[in-house]
């Protein structure tokens, strides 16, 4: 499910945003202040960043400037601010559409559909040692030899290949693959990091130097062999 990250120091424009959004398939995380955003973007990431201008401690502007720093997430605008030099510094700062309040429902979510099409469009692969992972096609090869794997099997080696060394704990996979309102345990987690490895081991790939239990914590893939 596809995370929006609506951002916004006013709690009934947060609902508002939450109650357009998640009919449509989103999934919304409500944070009021940019601290908090920016805690948990660290934590977790998202798929698109909703945002307000004007809040308390860092403006919308200045926290657009700082997700730009460490991530290509893309970033809305959405703001009462409609001047055309306020609009022109959104897009300096490193925004991806700027919509002003305000908004039309149909349209937002028209404005969303498109940002998140653009940025699938401008990554849609990674490679790894061999590992050609097509985010357009949904499919994994090691060298040109196609792996089938489950939906949740190529949402945990797209997270895994996207942020190498990072250790996962068992918590942080199944609020990012299954999410929040999904009974999940944590021998699900490790079933499907075990079929996982099988299925690259039996594809020629050495998962067992890559894909690495954390012992009592989850999960990390190494960013090149142990010695």
């Amino acid at each position: 499910m596809t995370t929006i990250l609506l951002v916004d120091d006013e709690a009934r424009m947060l609902d508002l945003l939450s109650l357009y959004l998640s009919p449509n398939g989103y999934r919304c995380v409500k944070k009021t202040s940019a601290l908090e955003a920016v805690k948990y973007l660290e934590d977790y990431g998202a798929d698109l960043v909703l945002l307000d201008v004007m809040m308390p401690e860092m403006d919308g502007w200045e926290l657009c400037r700082e997700i730009r720093k460490k991530w290509d997430t893309p970033i809305i605008m959405l703001t009462a601010r409609t001047e055309k030099p306020d609009v022109v510094k959104g897009f300096k700062m490193g925004a991806d559409d700027y919509v002003t309040k305000p908004f039309d429902e149909d349209e937002l979510l028209a404005r969303i559909e498109a940002v998140l099409r653009r940025q699938k469009g401008a990554e849609t692969s990674s490679n790894f040692n061999g590992l050609s992972l097509s985010l357009e096609s949904h499919v994994l090869r090691y060298e040109g030899q196609a792996i089938a794997l489950t939906p949740k099997e190529f949402s945990l080696i797209a997270l895994f290949l996207e942020h190498k060394e990072k250790v996962f704990t068992r918590e942080h996979l199944i609020t990012v693959i299954w999410g929040y309102d999904v009974s999940t345990e944590d021998r699900t987690v490790d079933s499907h990091v075990r079929n996982l490895r099988d299925k690259l081991r039996k594809a020629g790939f050495p998962a067992d130097e890559y894909l690495k239990t954390v012992w009592g914590t989850g999960y990390k893939w190494l960013g090149k062999p142990q010695e």
